[in-house]
């Protein structure tokens, strides 16, 4: 059996951490870089390359890579946030099969678990070159309000790539469990993970070796993109204000000035004024060229960004709320994600919580770090050594009753692993099967919240309404992905069902796809 490591599949980069020695450690490339772009970049025929080298790929070749891929994962393709994404993205996105998002590259679709995937694959073999050691286990993080469909998309993420998932893992969580391992503590803390493409708040009790989750609050679509693309958006209006010349529609004039704004955020964090340089950025109607020549300065950007810096203020009241607590109880703040870097986020949370965040941790790497110690712990022989998590699930689950109103099951912040039992009798005459739809979200109408799936449980008996009751357990796991066994208690006949989310790869395909024959 190879080695087991910790893994942040994150949207911009990805990090990947063992534990040697009582201790975790980030695993640097060849060229000593500690995080991999997350980024995949096909070339010709089946070539593939993952990470800094792909990334290099994204202005030449912006159809053929794929970045940000973790925004999409899990998602149905006619989900509002998948729209708004549609006019910044050079490559194709699609429809899929069972309604997921797909991408087109070179005539041919690929799933997003695919391309997730991949960068597992690269992250794998970043370790093993460094250990010189098989690698085939890896606890994977993800952003602590992901809902079962995008933990089950990132699970066969790392099947395709052949790892055994040992645990899906809350980035919050894997941040705090790297905050106080080994360290005895014993206080409240907040950890405000602010990544490329994600947002999420969790409040923990730490009790020496116990990490308690007491609550969480997040947005999947809130991150350093949007910061870039806030930029980016400005840059588009001026163009076409100075040149009458409207890029909206121009997808890879938009990458290259996202790229642009990317490359502005990073200097703004040590320069207080920079310039913004694009040349051959497009043409206009007479064939000239268009260039970008302006300069910006921390205030001007502070303006662009600031509504983005207050929705995660938003959310941090949200799970201070939750927890019933108040920002003056929080020990600790824990920073997590590079946006964390930038002087205004970190001002913004100081004036928040009345202190300064705990800065002693790298926010590109506590993550994987946690993620490490999570591994380790699952596979030592050494279980007085292992951290105990007690986590909670972020959304509530229900089902859809009638009206189209949505009876919430097991409520949001419930500690997980969990299950409730709902008994449901027939609702017609005659009736021989039940047909119940389960989802997950806040809102009391159904359709305003995440569909996970459908499930009929049929063969029961004709009698008239009512008579025939049908008992069905729904079931949290530790990973935060919902099953459900389903019994008709007058046969005794029962159906162990996994909720089949609608978005992702079928069974069929899941099996069907290897990477032995790629090229990286």
């Amino acid at each position: 059996m190879g080695l087991a490591v910790g893994i942040d599949l994150g949207t911009s980069n990805s990090c990947v951490a063992i534990v040697k020695d009582g201790a975790p450690y980030v695993i640097r490339d060849a060229s000593n870089q500690n995080t991999q772009p997350s980024v995949v970049a096909f070339g010709h025929g089946r070539s593939v390359v993952v990470g800094h080298r792909a990334r290099r790929q994204l202005i030449y070749a912006p159809q053929n890579t794929i970045a940000s891929a973790k925004r999409l994962i899990g998602r149905r393709f006619r989900n509002n946030e998948v729209q708004a994404l549609l006019p910044s993205m050079a490559y194709d996105i699609i429809e899929g099969p069972n309604k997921d998002v797909r991408v087109r590259i070179q005539e041919r679709m690929y799933s997003i678990p695919e391309i997730s995937a991949h960068v597992l694959q690269h992250m794998r073999r970043v370790a093993e070159e460094a250990l010189g050691e098989v690698v085939d286990r890896a606890v994977i993080t993800v952003p602590a309000h992901f809902n079962d469909a995008q933990r089950q998309a990132t699970r066969d993420a790392a099947t395709i790539a052949g790892l055994d998932c040992l645990r899906v893992l809350n980035e919050p969580t894997a941040a705090a469990l790297a905050y106080g391992f080994n360290r005895n503590h014993r206080q409240h803390i907040l950890v405000y993970d602010l990544g490329g493409g994600t947002f999420d708040v969790s409040v923990l009790r730490l009790d020496d070796d116990i990490f308690e989750v007491i609550s969480t609050a997040g947005d999947t679509f809130l991150g350093g993109d949007d910061f870039d693309h806030a930029l980016a958006d400005s840059l588009l209006e001026m163009i076409q204000r100075n040149t009458g010349t409207d890029l909206s529609e121009n997808r890879t004039a938009r990458l290259k000035l996202r790229e642009a704004a990317e490359r502005a955020k990073v200097a703004l964090s040590e320069a207080g004024e920079v310039e913004i340089n694009v040349p051959n950025l497009a043409r206009d109607a007479n064939g000239e060229d268009i260039e970008l020549h302006t300069r910006i300065n921390r205030a001007e950007y502070a303006r662009l960004v600031m509504p983005l810096v207050q929705r995660t203020l938003r959310t941090c009241d949200e799970a201070l709320s939750l927890a019933g607590m108040a920002a003056s109880q929080i020990d600790h703040v824990i920073l997590v994600g590079g946006m964390t870097r930038y002087p205004l986020t970190r001002e913004a949370v100081n004036q928040y919580f009345g202190r300064r965040p705990f800065a002693e941790l790298n926010p590109d790497e506590v993550v994987a770090l946690g993620a490490a110690i999570q591994a380790h712990n699952l596979t030592s022989i050494d279980v007085e050594a292992s951290a105990v998590l007690l986590d909670v699930t972020p959304q509530s689950l229900g089902v859809r009753t009638v009206g189209g109103f949505c009876e919430v099951l097991i409520p949001r912040n419930t500690p997980i692993p969990t299950q409730e039992i709902k008994a449901f009798h027939t609702a017609h005459d005659r009736q021989t099967e039940v047909r119940i739809s389960v989802y997950q979200g806040e809102s009391r109408m159904a359709d305003d919240n995440e569909m996970l799936g459908e499930f009929v449980l049929d063969g029961l008996r004709e009698a008239f309404r009512g008579e025939v009751k049908v008992r069905v357990t729904f079931e949290i796991d530790s990973d935060g992905i919902v099953h459900v066994l389903a019994e008709d208690v007058e046969h005794g006949t029962m159906r162990n069902l996994r909720i089949e989310a609608n978005s992702g790869l079928s069974e069929e395909e899941l099996s069907g796809v290897r990477f032995d024959d790629l090229d990286f």
